[in-house]
This record gives C-alpha cells, sequence and structure tokens, in this order.
C-alpha cells in the first residue's frame, strides 16, 4: 500500500480518523494524502457566491491552513494536502482516484434525521468511491 486517502472534516472524531490512519499508514509503509472536501450551506446561491469568490476562498483558505498545521505534526508521513470545493462524497470519491490512493480513511456519523433517508458521506463514499473504504467509528 503506498498513498492513504485521509478524509477529514471539522468534526471532534476528526482526530480519530488521522490517529487511525496515520497508525495504519506507519504499519503499511504508506504515506498520507489529507483531505477536507468543502461546501457552501445550501441556503445559499453557491452560483452567485462562486462568481464573488471571496466566502469560497475563505472556506478554502481555513481549511488549507487546518490541514498545513496537522500535516506539520507528521513530519514525512504526509504526500500532500488538498482542499476541495464540492458535494463531500463526491469530492473524495474523485480525489481518490486522481491522487492514485490505495484506500479511503473517513469517519461515520450516527443515522439520525435526514441521513435515515439521503444517507450519510460514509455511506455514499462506500457505494461510489473505486478505492476501499475504511470508515472510522467514534469509540464507545
Amino acid at each position: 500500500m503506498k498513498r492513504i486517502l485521509v478524509c477529514l472534516d471539522a468534526s471532534p472524531r476528526a482526530g480519530l480518523v488521522l490517529e487511525t490512519a496515520a497508525d495504519l499508514g506507519r504499519r503499511l509503509g504508506a504515506k498520507l494524502c489529507l483531505l477536507r472536501a468543502v461546501s457552501l450551506p445550501a441556503h445559499i446561491d453557491q452560483e452567485a457566491v462562486t462568481r464573488g469568490a471571496s466566502p469560497v476562498e475563505d472556506l478554502e483558505t481555513a481549511a488549507k491552513s487546518e490541514l498545513d498545521a496537522i500535516a506539520a505534526k507528521l513530519p514525512g508521513e504526509v504526500e500532500g494536502v488538498h482542499v476541495r470545493l464540492g458535494v463531500p462524497w463526491d469530492a473524495i470519491c474523485h480525489e481518490a482516484t486522481v491522487l492514485d490512493c490505495d484506500l479511503v480513511v473517513l469517519g461515520s456519523h450516527g443515522y439520525k434525521g435526514l441521513d435515515k433517508i439521503l444517507g450519510t458521506t460514509a455511506g455514499k463514499v462506500v457505494n461510489n468511491c473505486d478505492r476501499s473504504v475504511l470508515v472510522v467509528r467514534a469509540k464507545i
């Protein structure tokens, strides 16, 4: 295994996802590619915002800064830091292919509310990604 895509959001479980992926990478001699998919809330007209680009650039800049700080704590283990604008599950599947990752590691959400009907990001990645996927659950 050469490359692991580590999908990190701003949730409290991101630390566990990173810890799991880093441990797996060390054991397998694989490099980590850190990814944050950013998207605008559904109530914002995304086409209008992208024309002005300021809120989008702010989201991307903040995400990149956070991932750079994480990568700095893992010297020699991180191959790249990537931020993509889009629907998270689609951005994850796309980046896994583009970066030629052997494995995708991401966190799980519990099924609540609309997730029961629409499905979670993790579920959509598992069902649509052309790579193997490891879903990290919070320790109970």
